[in-house]
């Protein structure tokens, strides 16, 4: 255990000393401030870092994750990061990840006790699974039905999104940002694009627009 501590560290300074070979001034302009055009709502799977996959650099993209990368309307941490990053920060694109073979998507199709918040989390997975039970229950393979759910459940969170008032009022403000939905694949390294981009309020279901 102390060694991998150690180890972590050491890695700090080699990740430090590379940087510092490339560009001397990296962490003097990184310091100054930063100004991400992208917030990243993901999955906190330790195999999905978002700077790694996306091939982009600190100050680049704007990260909240968490179990299965969910949008809950009464997750105070996510809508405090994510009025930061529409508001403050200005940025022009929200992407939603999640991954495929996510333990929180397993976790959610099971009827499994995990004895705590967890389940109560786990609880908006499968309301994502009953909105979706036909077209789920008609998938026999166990594999494959996972891989939808992973699927659905990342729509119906960009879906979550543009229901909150903090991105309608980005919209009115500053017409943007573009809200996307994204599924990684653990297996080959690859992103799908589920092309579910909601730009406006225009391409919402009337009930959930907010009139400002």
């Amino acid at each position: 255990m102390e060694t991998l501590y150690r180890k972590l560290l050491q890695g700090n300074r080699k990740w430090v000393s590379k940087n510092l070979r490339q560009d001397p001034d990296f962490f003097r302009k990184l310091a100054k401030r930063q100004q991400p055009p992208v917030l990243w709502i993901g999955c906190s799977d330790s195999r999905v870092p978002a700077n790694e996959i996306t091939g982009t650099k600190p100050g680049e993209v704007f990260v909240h994750r968490n179990i299965a990368n969910m949008v809950i309307h009464t997750d105070t941490n996510l809508l405090s990061v994510l009025d930061f990053a529409v508001t403050i920060l200005k940025v022009k694109h929200v992407i939603v990840c999640g991954h495929y073979n996510c333990g929180g998507i397993n976790a959610a199709m099971s009827n499994k006790y995990f004895g705590g918040i967890i389940d109560n989390w786990l609880r908006n997975i499968k309301d994502v699974y009953r909105i979706h039970r036909k077209e789920l229950d008609a998938i026999k393979n166990d594999e494959l039905r996972n891989r939808k759910l992973t699927e659905l459940n990342i729509i119906e969170q960009v879906f979550n999104l543009c229901k909150t008032s903090i991105i309608q009022n980005a919209w009115k403000k500053f017409n943007t940002p573009h809200v996307h939905g994204w599924v990684y694949d653990v297996a080959n390294g690859l992103v799908k694009d589920l092309n579910v981009t909601v730009t406006g309020k225009n391409e919402m279901d009337r009930i959930y627009k907010i009139d400002f």
